[in-house]
């Protein structure tokens, strides 16, 4: 299973390359070098708060409660506790330093390409050509986006376990024992457990037993046929299933899988096809990259769903006919095919068309057919060894080149939408995302615009009403307001973003002085978080001013429990005044002013009660 003769020979190769440690150093260093920019960049605003800025299990780093919550938890409609307890050690050995999330997933990003040639040296016996498609991996764009965004640690970290699993498969290949097949199945379970997008394994071992394993096919060496090698699947796939029915449970519970309502099924399929001829060209042309793509939902042309799908028939049927004498080319154009059908929308999963980190798996098999097929080639060209390692050096320099950019717009929330904005049309998702980065930077007068356009090429995006919402009712619009937060309960499946609405539009109800609807908004909120402490102060409120004293004492006691908050120990005191209970409602507002020793009016009232006795 090493057939240096067919592949090609390593003689020609300079020693110094044919050290084994030698292309893998370079290829790790190579990956640290270009990914140096994202140790500076900050965590933005896209995912990354559920993940981990705004994630209480997390931020609280990793304990014996946090990794059973990780293990329950079907939060951002997955299924991945490994990925949990990786960001819950992240915050133990780096708190919420930026830097050290970073580096972890850089880091991994390396071991992931040092792997891949591994793998490929091992079952090829090819040196450069395994470099030549690890270097790919290492600085192709389109991988940009799992290495830095930090809420993807779970693409690199499940592309981490499934390279294992490729290297426990190769030694089970040469000599099989339920040891060595035991390896399989848990760094299998391991991947699944950080992502699911490694499903489809299986289906991959089986094309690896065609190419580069040669362990499937008519030749007298074959060890087993195309039967029994699909049974010695039969757990994996069992596996899959699994994990298929999980994901599927934790996508529907949280909101994100699509209906045929909002999205029809032939829009998905027309979707689909044009989405895997487009991978293939920006795969080869990688420009206009972005974090998010819309949808074109109904507005598809017909022609560029008809042009896809002739390329992908095409090209399989090329690789079927072309099959005996490149079998790398069936075997990697099947690859990307079969990686990519978890990620390519026929079950639709948020509102993207495609994303560029769908392409981290899929596109190993691209790359193999490139780097073998361009390599046949210079064969037949009688090219030099050495002339072959400089076209494969400047190809993955360009690459590296354009990666590198791409590296630094995932800078902050701000450098990240604003580049998707300029190299995509009618973008909701970035619009939105990028007025919260204006409203971070104190410009509201410039996300305005920005939230008002996120809901016009998006009405049924809840956070860009709750954006707009929280923007008016910081300019006192409250009619204004009150509509965007009634649009965000409406259209919300988020219950952070529904218990956060709730409470705004309590507050908002006690300006305009409709105490009951406040309280019935408050009594939202503490459905779905009974401890939320803004909501616990804003019903007390409310209760103060309706004169129901008691229900107000019980709430803002409660509210002053949770946390210091001199607002919960003022107007506590106030309700406690009211009941003639002064030497209680004194120590309430000596504890507010001990919080808050600027709040003139805790202080008056403790005077005034101080005078009175």
């Amino acid at each position: 299973m090493n057939p240096s003769g067919t592949y090609g020979s390593s003689q020609s190769i300079p020693s110094l390359l044919r050290s084994p440690l030698f292309l893998p150093l370079v290829l790790f260093v190579g990956v640290l070098i270009l990914y140096i920019p994202a140790l500076d960049s900050s965590f933005v605003n896209y995912d990354d708060p559920a993940y981990l800025t705004a994630n209480r299990h997390v931020l609280e780093g990793l304990s014996w409660s946090n990794a059973g919550w990780a293990f329950r938890a079907t939060a951002e409609a997955n299924w991945h506790p490994l990925t949990w307890i990786s960001h819950m050690v992240d915050v133990q050995l780096f708190g919420v330093n930026p830097r050290g999330h970073h580096l972890t997933s850089v880091l991994l990003h390396g071991f992931n390409v040092v792997l891949l040639f591994f793998i490929l040296r091992q079952a090829t016996g090819c040196l450069i050509r395994s470099a030549a498609v690890a270097g790919l991996f290492a600085v192709h764009p389109l991988n940009v986006e799992c290495v830095a965004w930090v809420a993807e640690r779970k693409s690199v970290l499940s592309m981490f376990f499934l390279l294992l699993a490729f290297v426990a498969y190769g030694s089970y290949a040469r000599k099989k024992s339920i040891g060595r097949y035991a390896l399989v199945v848990a760094f299998f379970a391991l991947g699944l457990a950080a992502k699911p997008m490694v499903v489809t394994l299986p289906v991959l071992l089986l094309l690896w037993d065609y190419w580069p394993l040669r362990r499937m096919g008519s030749e007298p060496e074959v060890e087993g046929s195309i039967p029994l090698l699909v049974a010695d699947k039969i757990p994996l796939f069992a596996l899959s299933a699994a994990s298929s029915w999980i994901t599927l449970y934790a996508q529907r519970s949280g909101g994100a899988l699509g209906t045929t309502e909002s999205l029809p099924f032939a829009a998905r399929v027309e979707n689909a096809i044009h989405s895997y001829a487009v991978y293939v060209g920006k795969g080869i042309w990688p420009s206009g990259l972005a974090v998010f793509y819309p949808h074109p939902e109904n507005s598809l042309a017909a022609w560029k769903v008809l042009a896809a799908a002739v390329l992908v028939v095409a090209v399989t049927g090329a690789a079927w006919v072309y099959r005996e004498h490149h079998r790398y080319l069936l075997s990697g154009w099947l690859w990307y095919l079969a990686a990519m059908v978890p990620m390519i929308g026929i079950v639709q999963v948020g509102r993207q068309a495609r994303a560029d980190r769908y392409a981290y798996l899929s596109f190993v098999g691209l790359f193999i057919i490139a780097v073998w097929g361009c390599g046949e080639l210079f064969a037949r060209l009688q090219f030099s060894a050495v002339f072959q390692i400089a076209i494969a050096t400047a190809v993955v320099v360009g690459y590296a080149s354009v990666a590198f950019l791409q590296v630094n717009y995932w800078h902050n929330s701000y450098t990240l939408f604003a580049h998707a904005l300029q190299v995509t049309r009618r973008n909701g998702i970035a619009e939105d995302n990028f007025g919260a980065a204006l409203m971070e930077m104190g410009r509201p007068d410039l996300a305005e615009p920005h939230f008002e356009a996120a809901a016009e090429f998006i009405p049924q995006l809840s956070t860009a009403h709750y954006n707009l919402a929280v923007l008016q009712q910081q300019q006192n619009h409250p009619d204004a307001a009150r509509r965007e937060y009634e649009l965000a309960l409406k259209y919300s499946s988020d219950a952070t973003e529904i218990g956060q609405s709730h409470s705004n539009l309590g507050f908002l109800l006690i300006e305009l002085n409709d105490l009951k609807g406040a309280i019935d908004q408050f009594d939202g909120a503490l459905q779905i978080d009974p401890g939320k402490q803004n909501s616990l102060l804003g019903r007390g409120i409310a209760e103060y001013r309706q004169g129901n004293l008691n229900a107000a004492i019980a709430d803002l006691s409660h509210a002053s429990q949770v946390a210091p908050l001199a607002q919960a120990d003022f107007w506590l005191g106030r309700a406690l005044e009211g009941k003639g209970q002064t030497e209680a409602a004194a120590t309430a507002y000596e504890a507010a002013v001990r919080l808050s020793p600027g709040m003139a009016e805790a202080q008056q009232r403790l005077d005034a009660l101080r005078a009175r006795h």
